[in-house]
């Protein structure tokens, strides 16, 4: 399935009431305990053309395909294993923010892949704290009649755990909780939606082209027979 996202859209969506700066808030001390927190859990799958062992390859050294599976968000190293990146801005009843979040892509063990929030060095969230929990598991799936018999299937299946902290103004805190819920509900699906596709996409031409123009035909083919990406919420809830 191809990504229809305008990356220029996607990463610029704004709310249409008056911008409130983030930067105000960038003076208040970010304690949890003032937070209001949006928390989702989302389930998907992504699937990849080749064997196991190929596809495990691949995502062993994400030094290569994730800072250019990323653009056009931005994408700085962090050690090892980590990144700094930056979702692009986004925003409700005038209020904006611009995410960054340090990400561990923790090593697999036993084809188990793990994503974890890390802090970023020198660096403060400007009203806002994220928490991001992952699991990607691959799993070879058998050929369906719609599949040549000699395409070996993986799909990896993930789960994401997304808590989303946000410190808002005394004009907003003065709306009904359950409007400043569903609002923000729906800015963080439209938000792991949007960018989970476009990664998704990004990632699966990146890695089918890294096995020849051949498996990269492949591929475009059958992403229109099968479900070969999806993204689900699974539950939302809020808290202050």
């Amino acid at each position: 399935m191809q990504s229809s996202i305008n990356e220029q859209t996607v990463f610029s969506a704004t709310a249409t009431a008056t911008a409130i700066d983030i930067r105000e808030a960038a003076t208040v001390t970010l304690e949890r305990d003032r937070l209001f927190w949006f928390r989702s859990q989302f389930t998907g799958i992504m699937e990849m053309y080749a064997n196991v062992e190929t596809v495990a390859n691949y995502l062993d050294v994400h030094q290569g395909w994730f800072c250019r599976c990323a653009a056009p968000m931005e994408v700085n190293p962090l050690g090892r294993n980590g990144y700094a990146l930056t979702l692009g801005r986004f925003g409700a009843f005038g209020y904006h923010v611009e995410p960054k979040i340090g990400l561990e892509l923790v090593p697999q063990r036993d084809l188990v892949y793990r994503i974890e929030t890390i802090p970023i060095p020198d660096y403060t969230p400007p009203g806002y704290d994220v928490d991001f929990k992952a699991v990607q598991t691959l799993e070879s799936v058998s050929p369906s009649p719609d599949t040549p018999d000699n395409v070996d299937i993986t799909r990896v299946a993930w789960e994401l755990d997304l808590g989303v902290g946000v410190y808002f103004p005394k004009f907003i805190l003065a709306l009904s909780p359950k409007l400043i819920q569903k609002t923000g509900d729906r800015l963080i699906i439209e938000i792991v939606k949007q960018v989970s596709r476009h990664l998704t996409h990004k990632v699966q031409e990146d890695f089918h082209m890294t096995l020849g123009e051949n498996t990269l035909n492949t591929y475009r083919k059958l992403r229109k027979a099968r479900t070969s990406f999806y993204c689900q919420p699974k539950s939302t809830t809020l808290s202050a």
